[in-house]
């Protein structure tokens, strides 16, 4: 996607590690959610639908959490599964 298509839309830069971006990216690329990132930018997301937001938010907690919050937030849904 280019810039100008995502500057169509409705984007937002997401706040994220300069050391991380580039992980997100390619996970939201892989979302097939628009997004663009260079270099000395800020990543900038277009959000189309309530489904992308919580897409962007699950991809950002696994790169913002710590390991062992993301194995209890795991640990809690298999816990709802078998219920």
């Amino acid at each position: 996607m280019n810039t100008s298509e995502l500057e169509s839309g409705l984007s937002h830069i997401v706040e994220v590690g300069w050391g991380e971006r580039w992980q997100v990216y390619r996970r939201l690329q892989e979302l097939e959610i628009p997004c663009t990132c260079a270099i000395d930018r800020p990543l900038r997301v277009q959000l189309n639908s309530g489904v992308q937001v919580a897409q962007l938010e699950s991809v950002l907690r696994q790169y913002r959490s710590p390991r062992s919050e993301l194995q209890r937030w795991l640990e809690r849904c298999w816990e709802k599964s078998s219920s």
